[in-house]
């Protein structure tokens, strides 16, 4: 197959390798010219995926309609919150044939949208069995060593959902195909809200019980809005669900623990963002959860606390005080 992966980030370098030794013809885009420049001298992404090789098959390119023209599948690995302002460059004539399958995991500040929803919005025309999702327990600098990994396919065509297998499942990535699209896509975005508050509890120095309860009290949280939201409840059990928010919750590879841990230690976040290269998804996804919560009238009181702790400057002790100190309720 001919596949595109628009974002040269770590997850999008890591992906085109991957597909290109899957036997596609793989191009890869880069936003900046002047880095796909030195991507393509190199064939090393030492700002992002440091150590490994990108092979010379890969085209790499900055040209966005030479990316996305005539091919089967277009991978979109740009981070959520500048997701639209690519694609809308992208004309609907180009890739109207094409299976587009998002590996971004956050939700649209503005607009409230998942990915998915965004994609339908920009191409109204656009058959929505010809979107996709990726989501999982999936850490860049793992699959692009090989490291077994399992993920969800998730699309509201299965037989998109099984494109999407063959196209991308190896011997050392497993691919399960799922049709709500939703509920991978909810458990991938909010999972990185509630590591923020894991990493938080790091920064504190609290303890591994304190750690547990936020991550299995998220996973209710994640759930109730997800089921609100039409969302299937075994979803959040499963691999883009509990999966995925063990490993942002518990890896030293996670840039959203990572985040909340320097916040935690009594940093400010403006200028932990300022000291990274890379994108953690979950500070703007805190402000979608929070009012996607308010919209739908859903309790989400980790979550809550996490915006205040990153927005409003609030105590972390404080914060889990709060937590803890709410009204008693049933499990």
């Amino acid at each position: 197959m001919k596949i595109s992966v628009l974002g040269a980030g770590g997850w999008g370098t890591t992906l085109a390798i991957l597909l290109h030794y899957n036997g596609h013809d793989v191009t890869l885009w880069e936003y900046k010219k002047n880095y796909s420049k030195i991507l393509d001298k190199t064939r090393k992404n030492e700002r992002y995926l440091p150590g490994i090789k990108i092979p010379k098959e890969i085209k790499i390119t900055h040209g966005l309609d030479e990316s996305a023209e005539k091919k089967n599948i277009i991978v979109l690995a740009v981070p959520s919150q500048f997701l639209r302002s690519v694609v809308k460059n992208i004309s609907y004539s180009t890739i109207k044939n094409s299976i587009l399958v998002s590996v971004a995991k956050g939700i649209e500040n503005k607009t409230m949208m998942t990915m998915s929803q965004m994609l339908k919005d920009v191409f109204p025309s656009l058959d929505e069995g010809q979107i996709g999702v990726i989501s999982g327990p999936s850490h860049a600098e793992e699959v692009s060593r090989k490291i077994p990994t399992a993920v969800v396919a998730a699309s509201s065509n299965m037989e998109t959902s099984k494109t999407m297998q063959i196209a991308f499942m190896t011997a050392y990535f497993r691919i399960y195909s799922s049709m709500d699209i939703m509920g991978v896509e909810l458990g991938g975005a909010f999972k990185n809200v509630i590591a923020i508050g894991a990493g938080i509890v790091d920064g504190v120095k609290f303890g591994d019980n304190t750690k547990a309860a936020i991550m299995t009290r998220g996973i209710a949280e994640i759930s109730r809005l997800g089921e609100t939201m039409g969302a299937q409840p075994d979803t959040f059990a499963g691999l883009s669900g509990m999966g995925d928010l063990i490993v942002t919750c518990m890896s030293r590879h996670s840039r959203n623990r990572y985040v909340g841990e320097q916040v935690g230690s009594g940093k400010k976040l403006k200028d932990v963002l300022k000291s990274m290269d890379m994108i953690a998804e979950g500070v703007e996804t805190s402000r979608s959860v929070t009012q996607l919560s308010k919209n739908h009238n859903v309790e989400t009181p980790i979550a809550d606390e996490v915006y205040k702790i990153l927005f409003e400057d609030k105590d972390p002790v404080k914060a889990t005080t709060d937590l803890m100190t709410r009204d008693m309720k049933r499990e």
